[in-house]
């Protein structure tokens, strides 16, 4: 992370000069106020929204948001981007995708992956990045799970915490989003027509994203759908939060008073600004009510227009525009952008060497072994392979506002092929269109890799979810199929966003999820081929056997939605809780992840505040091991709970023979469930259940 800040960014002069809000030694919120006092109406109202139509395209030069400055008091330009896996303008550091991030259980990746967007956004021109997004995997259908930090709540806030806290040490503000329960693009027949290069995916015809009003309980809002953001507020400092267009029961979220004022505000300290989705502003009365700050699209309920008119119509009133700017200008003042030169985009601060290592470095965290039968992994011995699949020559990522243009790229294929020039290792490729062909020169090598890939896209949801849903690479599947047969030491290399259904997985001697593992994943998998790195990786999201076995299945009141109405029946029962719930046995579970070498556990101690264990690596060479701590139910839960909840993790790092005493803290949270009659966090009764893998123990008040 210390060459992230090796470079400075070009200077400029300080705008804020010498006036008294220019005073660095009073508060930022003594300062705001002075300056707000200093602004004309029209001056405030111009600050309610963004001034640039264009830069959502992603092109060199451009910002996805740009709030003009007034250079009279000082107000500097603020430029907003998109950047969840890489800075969306001209060309960039691709990072491994955000659930590769989570896969990692790692939140030192996760710092290291938001510091180097953080470091590249400021270079780049930028003062706000949107990011990260803390959705819960509610479906793996979804068509932004790739942009997701998983299906657990604690995994997703300790990941989106580190996550923001990367971002933030860099200068940068981050944007929490999309708050709240904005769990789907929508789903319609064009789902199949998505392809990479789209600007979104094509438009839904069911529970669209602008739509859809999405009913939750309050015990889901509160155990499942709101800690990530809860945790960004209070933990991370989060400067700002986007909210969503989708509806929570019955009320769009950037109308939503008692979830943006009542919770996001009141309850949690929020001190940073609200900001809406591009286009997620209606009503410029009922946004200004419920606490929205700022519209970064102009024109449609904080352009100066329709506030001129509510504010003369009386339906508006100039005291809200003041608490409005005032949050504004606070959370400018506070990160310090006025006390410093404004950040000039200038690619050739970049130091592009040290983000491609971060991104490989990243990569290799979040990899996953799902199956390695006979010890397969890593390779030895082989004098032969055959790279299989059309993924393997390309760079594979998803697409809408995540999607990047690399500096460059090394695609699997050639990192493997590099890689094996080094063990003396021969590669033939073949790009799978023809299966018969492709299983010939598996037949005729020593071992075979196919890559198989998905592609998923903001603006419309997966229509299922095996490798030919879209059916952007042929039939992957069958594929798969025809390599294995021909050749029993195949190997599947997964580049995929999120879950996909594995009907072959008996079939393979080895799977590898690889996620869109960024512009160095090339050489990541490879290195986790030949066992340069342990792979070490968890999953982050179930993978079912079948996808009847979602909690969203089989009803389409469920998901997508009937005539816009969708209903959360399966309440706080989301992922791994659901298939535990139902005793659903998936393909590969939540946390599960395979390493090169055996960890052993011993001496669980547990309290109501801790728990530890000891961690032994009794293989012959050292590896990586993400340790979970469960806690149940308990006997007789006051409401419906899921047998097993995370409550801590901690991805463990050992030399061969090496052993660690780990101890990590179960947060009360843990314990506990949202009691809807008196509206009030309340701890389950009696001693709990705790596992951690086949150790058990209790937590006792």
């Amino acid at each position: 992370m210390a060459a992230l800040v090796a470079l400075a960014p070009s200077a400029h002069a300080s705008p804020c000069g010498q006036h008294p809000w220019c005073d660095t030694t009073i508060s930022p919120d003594r300062r705001a106020a002075l300056l707000l006092a200093g602004l004309t109406r029209d001056e405030k109202v111009s600050l309610l929204a963004g001034d640039d139509l264009e830069g959502v395209y992603g092109l060199p030069g451009t910002h996805t948001g740009t709030s003009d400055g007034i250079a009279r008091v000082g107000i500097p330009t603020i430029h907003f981007t998109d950047g969840t896996a890489g800075i969306r303008q001209g060309s960039a550091t691709a990072l491994p995708a955000p659930i590769a991030v989570a896969a990692s259980f790692d939140p030192a990746a996760a710092q290291l992956d938001g510091a180097t967007l953080g470091d590249e956004a400021k270079r780049k021109g930028n003062d706000v990045l949107y990011g990260p997004t803390l959705t819960i995997v509610r479906t793996p259908l979804a068509g932004r799970t790739f942009q997701e930090f998983g299906e657990d709540p604690l995994l997703v806030s300790v990941t989106g915490v580190a996550f923001i806290r990367g971002v933030q040490a860099q200068g940068v503000i981050a944007n929490a989003n999309i708050f709240v329960a904005n769990n789907q693009e929508g789903a319609g027949p064009a789902a199949n027509d998505s392809r990479p290069g789209q600007i979104v995916g094509p438009a839904p015809t069911e529970g669209s994203r602008f739509t859809v009003s999405a009913y939750v309980g309050d015990r889901a809002l509160r155990e499942i759908y709101l800690p990530p953001f809860e945790a960004a507020v209070k933990q991370a400092g989060v400067g700002t939060v986007m909210c969503a267009y989708n509806r929570v029961n019955g009320i769009y979220n950037c109308e939503n008073r008692p979830l943006l004022t009542g919770v996001l505000d009141r309850e949690w300290g929020f001190r940073g600004f609200v900001l809406s989705d591009y286009g997620a502003a209606h009503d410029t009365t009922a946004n200004d009510d419920a606490g929205l700050d700022f519209e970064p699209w102009p024109g449609q309920a904080y352009g100066v227009e329709q506030v001129d008119d509510a504010l003369a119509s009386g339906r508006m009133s100039e005291a809200s525009v003041d608490a409005h700017v005032l949050r504004y200008l606070r959370t400018l003042f506070a990160f310090g952008v006025f006390d410093r030169v404004p950040y000039v985009e200038d690619d050739a601060t970049i130091d592009k060497s040290a983000h491609a290592a971060a991104s490989q470095q990243v990569a290799e965290r979040g990899m996953v072994l799902l199956k390695n039968a006979r010890g397969l992994l890593p390779l030895a011995n082989v004098k032969t392979l055959a790279v299989i699949g059309a993924p393997a020559a390309r760079f594979v990522t998803g697409g809408g506002s995540s999607v990047v243009t690399p500096f460059s790229s090394v695609t699997p294929l050639d990192g493997i092929t590099a890689r094996a020039a080094e063990a003396g290792v021969a590669v033939g490729y073949d790009d799978g269109s023809d299966p018969v062909r492709a299983a010939a020169l598996a037949r005729a090598s020593d071992v075979a890799i196919v890559v198989a890939a998905d592609y998923q896209t903001e603006g419309i949801d997966r229509a299922c979810l095996s490798l030919e849903c879209p059916p952007v690479y042929g039939d992957q599947d069958r594929l798969i199929g025809a390599v294995a047969e021909a050749n029993p030491r195949t190997v599947v290399v997964l580049e995929t966003g999120g879950p996909v259904l594995t009907p072959w997985r008996y079939g393979v001697a080895a799977i590898l999820e690889a996620w869109y593992p960024g512009e160095q994943g090339g050489t990541a998998i490879a290195r986790v081929l030949f066992g340069d790195v342990d792979p070490g990786g968890a999953l982050p999201a179930t993978f079912p056997q079948s996808a009847d076995d979602l909690p969203t299945a089989g009803d389409a009141m469920r998901y997508p939605g009937v005539e816009n109405v969708e209903i959360y029946k399966e309440g706080v029962l989301v992922g791994y809780r659901w298939f535990d719930a139902h005793r659903l046995t998936p393909a590969f579970p939540f946390g599960f992840g395979l390493s090169y070498t055996r960890f052993a556990l011993a001496g669980l101690h547990a309290n109501g505040a801790s728990v530890s264990f000891t961690v032994r690596n009794t293989g012959a060479r050292a590896g990586s091991q993400v340790e979970q701590v469960y806690v149940g139910a308990g006997k007789k839960p006051p409401v419906t709970e899921p047998p097993w909840r995370l409550a801590a993790f901690r991805r463990v790092d050992l030399a061969a023979g090496g052993s660690a005493q780990v101890k990590v803290a179960v947060p009360l949270r843990a314990r506990q469930y949202w009691d809807t009659k008196t509206n009030r966090w309340r701890t389950l009764p009696g001693c709990l259940a705790v596992r951690v893998g086949a150790l058990r123990g209790r937590i006792c008040p």
